[in-house]
């Protein structure tokens, strides 16, 4: 596994025609523009949040789910429906679980994209064949249009300032015909596992994670309210035509665990027009 801080000499299409519309970025290019744009509060937070939780993520995540977390994973790798040797690039991929899936499952070559060192550091401690790690943004992708077959990303919306546009930048990364897949937490619509629900993102999901760390008890809290605040902006019916207007279609949305955990898929569309 490659660690790329930054992705240096990434292709980066500025749209006109194929000819001359590329150019190749360095490191210290993509360093300058990124760190000469606003970094709004929500991202800035999520940055300080996930700082300090790489070392128990992945037991913690699959603990704090009972269990689930690892098997909404595995339908969103399911949806992908990769060939042997395409690029997937797996947009905030965390410690790197879902890259490694992956790579693992189809063959494929994967990149890994995270604006948090330090969870790209628990990535690259995986040593994932077939996996290759970059920090960067998922609003200002530095890829050229239509350069990978597929795309996941997994709890991002929420913590984006505009899911719309950020979902139209991840559609544009993505090959007519590719699959686009995703994975975020839900709240359950029918009782007793609404009330239920509540009950453990208010009380028992804080509490669960002060037994971890005082990292994850925060994020319990977090978790709390980002996620009913989410879907008061964005209602999960909703959801299939914010991917149509960002040129995904063919969406198919999936409740599991009762609604807690959303996977949702499409095809990138093959006309923009």
């Amino acid at each position: 596994m490659e660690l790329d801080r930054g992705h240096p000499a990434v292709s980066v299409r500025h749209g006109g025609s194929a000819s001359g519309c590329c150019r190749r970025w360095n490191r210290d290019d993509w360093r300058t523009q990124r760190d000469t744009l606003p970094n709004d509060a929500r991202k800035a937070h999520a940055r300080a949040l996930f700082a300090g939780l790489p070392r128990h993520y992945d037991r913690a995540g699959a603990a704090l789910s009972f269990g689930q977390d690892p098997r909404w994973r595995a339908a969103l790798v399911d949806a992908v429906r990769a060939r042997p040797g395409e690029r997937i690039l797996d947009v905030a991929t965390g410690t790197g679980m879902v890259a490694a899936a992956l790579a693992r499952r189809y063959g494929a070559e994967v990149v890994g994209l995270d604006q948090s060192p330090e969870m790209l550091a628990a990535a690259q401690a995986r040593r994932s064949p077939g996996v290759t790690l970059v920090e960067g943004e998922a609003e200002r992708l530095p890829f050229a249009d239509g350069e990978f077959q597929h795309l996941t990303f997994t709890y991002l919306l929420r913590y984006v300032e505009d899911p719309a546009a950020t979902l139209r930048e991840l559609a544009r990364v993505v090959a007519p015909g590719g699959r686009i897949a995703s994975l975020e937490f839900g709240v359950p619509e029918r009782e007793p596992w609404h009330a239920l629900w509540r009950a453990y993102v208010a009380v028992g999901l804080p509490a669960a994670g002060r037994l971890i760390s005082r990292e994850w008890f925060d994020v319990g809290r977090f978790l709390s309210a980002s996620i009913p605040d989410f879907y008061a902006r964005h209602p999960l019916a909703d959801l299939p035509a914010m991917w149509r207007a960002a040129g995904i279609e063919e969406v198919t949305v999936r409740r599991m665990s009762f609604g807690a955990g959303i996977v949702a898929w499409g095809t990138r569309a093959r006309s923009s027009g």
